[in-house]
Order: structure tokens, then C-alpha cells, then sequence
């Protein structure tokens, strides 16, 4: 499962480096602490929606933005199929299908 933290931080992340910016001037843009930032990028930290504001603001991108791309990333995370992790009963895992080569070369299919 995905954090909604997380996200959000990884694509405000993304919009400072595709504008080869970095934490401490867009921290001192929006009003933060370089520190703080930093945190809600890695997704350790839950910005306010004004403190969230203000880093938008600071990046040049409209806040809606932000959370569409967020909403597409968690949904194509959610979306994503998971594989089995651990034990797995064998009433659960299909059976082995029979092989086909053997029939093939069966002498009924031969004199057939």
C-alpha cells in the first residue's frame, strides 16, 4: 500500500528537480525550513494544506495539480496486481497442467 505522504512528497520532489532547483531555495521561497521540506519529500512529514500552498506556490505549480498527480500515482499503485507473499496453501495454486508431448507420441495417437 501506498502512503499518500509518500507520493505527494516524490512528485513535489520531482517538480524541484525538473527545475533544477534545489531544497534550500524553494524552502526559502515557500516560508519552510530547509529541513522540513526535505522531510516531506522523503514522506516522513505530512505538510499542512498551507504549508503544502506555499511549496506550490514556491514551485510555480497550481496545488490541483499536484493532488491529481498524486491521485493517478496512488491509483496506479492500488491498481497494481500483487504477488503472493509467503506460504501459499496448494489448494490455492492451480495444478500443473498435463504435458502435451507425451499424448502426442502415444502409440494410440500414432496408429490414429
Amino acid at each position: 500500500m501506498s502512503l499518500l505522504r509518500r507520493e505527494l512528497g516524490a512528485v513535489l520532489r520531482r517538480h524541484r528537480e525538473e527545475q533544477s532547483r534545489t531544497l534550500r531555495s524553494v524552502a526559502a521561497d515557500a516560508g519552510v525550513s530547509l529541513g522540513y521540506l526535505s522531510e516531506v519529500e522523503r514522506g516522513v512529514k505530512e505538510a499542512s494544506s498551507e504549508l503544502l500552498a506555499a511549496i506550490c506556490r514556491a514551485l510555480g505549480v497550481r496545488l490541483p495539480e499536484v493532488l491529481v498527480e498524486v491521485a493517478d500515482a496512488l491509483f496506479l499503485a492500488e491498481a497494481a496486481p500483487l504477488a503472493p507473499v509467503g506460504f501459499v496453501p496448494s489448494s490455492l495454486t492451480p495444478a500443473p497442467a498435463a504435458p502435451l508431448a507425451a499424448s502426442a507420441s502415444s502409440p494410440a495417437a500414432v496408429a490414429a
